[in-house]
């Protein structure tokens, strides 16, 4: 909770710094309806112009195309802090519907990176430094998407209510374009922050899911909303309920921010020493404080480092769970 009051602090120090960036950013363009102008903004809870204006410009070119006919339409801004001052999941995922003028701005996990061996980037808990649309580099690629089918899958059982129960998580395949057009590859989508943690197998010949030998894996559900992930979008179950009604057969559009050319501006500008207020650029100021400067990893450099590493690796061999006592 100190860590997060530290950050919260250091966040207000910055943006006193960069109040003329935020006070002209915060300014909504004339085509931003009435009701939507006190969403936008760098405060908790609201969502940075730059954001907004790229999401509905994506939003629009895809409804006016005929690719969408969803009234909402999805953002993401992965520079946000996992943690609010309150000490609560900070929010950094939004859901706009302009039709109902309705704004949900909600928690969010981003990529949580690897370490190999001369080659870092991996995340920490709080804020986001490093970012990659290479396969297996498990880190969140900001660019434009199109939500597409689910996919439910059984993960296990675990004991709710004293008995043990199924559980399956549903899992929205995003489709991407430019520097996410391997979304797919990459099996890069949306779901809850829950997981199964197996602990052992059990005897239950009758579940639709047991193995040859009449086994199913049991464990505890672990939650980790507002953490990382594998670079998927994570929700808490509850928003992910939400968002999965909107979408499911209703595909919109998602934007992510920050992309590749923001990455890289951002860190140029930096490294000269140059403030963002100055460059005209936008970086949630609690994470550029904790992190220095971001860096994007593209996937022609990032990719051979993987493959390699990968192709180093010993198979490990097959150990079966031990049974439940």
């Amino acid at each position: 909770m100190q860590s997060v009051r530290r950050l919260a602090t250091t966040a207000m120090t910055v943006l006193a710094l960069a109040a003329p960036l935020a006070a002209a950013a915060a300014s909504p363009g004339p085509e931003i309806p009435g009701w939507l102008h006190r969403h936008v903004g760098t405060g908790d809870g609201q969502i940075a112009p730059v954001v907004l204006q790229r999401a509905r410009a994506l939003y629009r070119a895809n409804l006016s195309r005929g690719k969408v006919t969803n009234p909402c339409y999805l953002a993401m801004d992965a520079t946000r802090p996992s943690t609010a001052p309150s000490g609560a999941p900070g929010s950094r995922f939004y859901l706009i519907c302009e039709q109902s003028q309705t704004f949900r701005a909600v928690s969010s996990g981003y990529g949580n990176g690897r370490k190999l061996s001369g080659h870092d980037f991996s995340n920490g808990r709080q804020c986001a430094k490093n970012f990659s649309n290479a396969e297996g580099s498990k880190l969140t690629m900001g660019g434009n998407y199109l939500t597409a089918e689910t996919r439910t899958s059984f993960k296990g059982y675990y004991s709710q209510s004293g008995k043990r129960t199924p559980f399956y998580r549903t899992f929205l395949l995003f489709d991407g374009t430019g520097e996410t057009e391997n979304a797919r590859e990459r099996a890069i989508g949306g779901h809850p922050a829950v997981f199964l943690k197996w602990q052992c197998r059990y005897k239950n010949p009758q579940s639709p899911h047991a193995d040859d030998e009449g086994y199913v894996p049991y464990g505890s559900l672990v939650n980790y909303t507002g953490g990382r992930s594998n670079g998927c979008t994570t929700w808490s179950p509850a928003v992910s309920q939400e968002i999965l009604s909107r979408v499911e057969g209703n595909p919109t559009t998602l934007y992510i921010y920050p992309e590749g050319r923001d990455i890289e501006a951002v860190a140029n500008a930096a490294k000269a020493g140059r403030s963002l207020a100055q460059a005209g650029l936008y970086w949630n100021a609690a994470c550029m404080s904790a992190i220095g400067a971001p860096r994007f990893w593209p996937k022609r450099t990032l990719q051979p480092v993987i493959d390699r590493w990968r192709a180093s690796l010993t198979p490990a061999p097959d150990r079966p769970l031990p049974v439940c006592k």
